[in-house]
Order: structure tokens, then C-alpha cells, then sequence
């Protein structure tokens, strides 16, 4: 067995489209593995995903190349402080990111960020 981290994220993503969505969680899942669920083509203007893995030491370090997004779109995170800073390098790595805040638990954090097309 690999050693590493379990890390569970929660995202919920506003703004842009189904695609745009699945874009970024496609490029978290260099970082964290495989989603739990992925958003569909239906009418919803909010999605949501969750990671709840064992992610191997060193995962993260080449997220791959995506589309562009067609529009912002606000992803929050939310998680141990290891998981919301992991998930931000990677999409910062890929997207251009505006932080629009975030709140400090004991054991929680959730971040708010603007990714820019």
C-alpha cells in the first residue's frame, strides 16, 4: 500500500455551465482522486462534488490541461486546512483565481474563490 493522506473536499460551484463544472473538478482530481459524483447537463445552476479519498504523498503535482471556462464561475471549499490549501494550488495552477474570503474552524476550513475564463 502507498502511503499518503486521507483528504475530504467538498465543492459547491456557481456560475458558468455543467462543462465548466466538470473542469474543475477534473483538475482536482490530480490532486485528490476520483470524485464522488459528477454534475450533469440539466438545468442547474449550482453543482456540487466531493472528494473522500486516500490520496497518495506527492499527488497534486501535474494537473492536467483543461478547456477554458465560458464563464466565472465561484467554487467554494471546503475541508481539513490540508485539503482547501491543496485544492487551491491546483486550481490556481491551472485557473486565474481571486480569493473572495474565507472562515477558520478549529478542524474546517471553507474558502471562497472566483475563477476568471
Amino acid at each position: 500500500m502507498t502511503p499518503g493522506t486521507h483528504l475530504a473536499l467538498t465543492l459547491t460551484l456557481s456560475g458558468g455551465t455543467a462543462a465548466d463544472a466538470r473542469a474543475v473538478i477534473h483538475t482536482l482530481e490530480s490532486a485528490f482522486g476520483t470524485a464522488d459524483d459528477m454534475p450533469g447537463d440539466g438545468g442547474a445552476t449550482v453543482h456540487t462534488a466531493a472528494f473522500d479519498n486516500d490520496v497518495p504523498v506527492g499527488a497534486g503535482v501535474s494537473p492536467p490541461t483543461v478547456p477554458p471556462l465560458s464563464a466565472p464561475v465561484t467554487v467554494t471549499l471546503q475541508g481539513s486546512p490540508e485539503a482547501v490549501r491543496r485544492a487551491d494550488e491546483t486550481l490556481t495552477s491551472v485557473f486565474t483565481v481571486r480569493e473572495e474570503g474565507m472562515v477558520s474552524g478549529d478542524q474546517e476550513q471553507e474558502w471562497q474563490l472566483r475563477l476568471e475564463p
